[in-house]
C-alpha cells in the first residue's frame, strides 16, 4: 500500500537537500560529509529521499565537486556570504523539474520513509506545507510550491533570511507529526555522538 501512495506523488515532486551551511557550531565541517555509521550523512538523505521523489537538487556552498560526485544537480547561492537557509531553497527551487518540491536537511538521517505523502495529502490550497513534530516548528522539511519563488527572492534581495519568519507570512499549512526523533539533526559533535550512542 505505502508503494502506491508513493508513486501517486513521486512523478510531481522533486527533493532539495540543503548542504550549504557553515556549521560553525560543527566546528566548520561540512555536515554533508560527515559520517554516521560508516556512511555521509547526505547520502543516508538521499537514500530515503530518492524513493519519495522523481529528482533531486542538491544546494551546496563548498566541496561542490565531491557533492556533483553524487549524480544530482548541485546549485549554490546567488551570493558568497552564506545567507542561510532561504538561499540554498529560492536557489534549488529555480532549478527543480517540477512545481512542487520537497525540502530536507542533510544532517538528518532518520527522514522518514512516507513523510512526504503525509504533507503531499495535507497540501489543500496551500503553496507551504510544514510539519511540527509535537515538540517543535520543523520549516527545513517543507513542502513548497514554484509560487512562492518570487516571495522568496524578495526576502533574499531584502536580507531577512530568517525562516521562521518567512514562512510564518506565507500563511502555511501546518500539520503534527508526532515524532521528534525522526528530525534529530546533526548541529553539533555532541548531537552525532548522541546519536550514535
Amino acid at each position: 500500500m505505502l508503494d502506491v501512495l508513493l508513486q501517486s506523488h513521486q512523478s510531481t515532486c522533486s527533493g532539495i537537500i540543503l548542504a550549504g551551511g557553515k556549521a560553525t557550531r560543527m566546528g566548520g565541517l561540512d555536515k554533508g560529509w560527515i559520517e554516521w555509521h560508516g556512511v555521509p550523512l547526505i547520502q543516508h538523505v538521499l537514500s530515503r529521499l530518492l524513493p519519495q521523489v522523481d529528482d533531486v537538487v542538491i544546494s551546496a556552498n563548498r566541496s561542490l565537486q565531491q557533492y556533483q560526485t553524487l549524480g544530482h544537480p548541485v546549485v549554490t547561492d546567488q551570493n558568497d556570504d552564506f545567507a542561510g537557509p532561504l538561499a540554498g531553497i529560492a536557489a534549488g527551487l529555480a532549478v527543480c523539474r517540477h512545481d512542487w518540491a520537497w525540502v530536507v536537511a542533510c544532517d538528518c538521517p532518520r527522514l522518514p520513509l512516507d513523510l512526504l505523502s503525509t504533507l503531499w495529502d495535507a497540501r489543500d490550497n496551500s503553496n507551504l506545507v510544514l510539519l511540527h513534530d509535537g515538540e517543535h516548528l520543523q520549516p527545513l522539511f517543507m513542502l513548497i510550491h514554484r509560487q512562492l519563488l518570487p516571495s522568496l527572492q524578495q526576502a533574499l534581495a531584502q536580507q531577512q533570511y530568517r525562516v521562521g519568519q518567512w514562512v510564518q507570512a506565507q500563511s502555511p499549512k501546518i500539520i503534527q507529526i508526532r515524532s521528534p526523533e525522526s528530525f534529530v539533526n546533526m548541529n553539533t559533535l555532541t548531537d552525532l555522538n548522541a546519536l550514535n550512542a
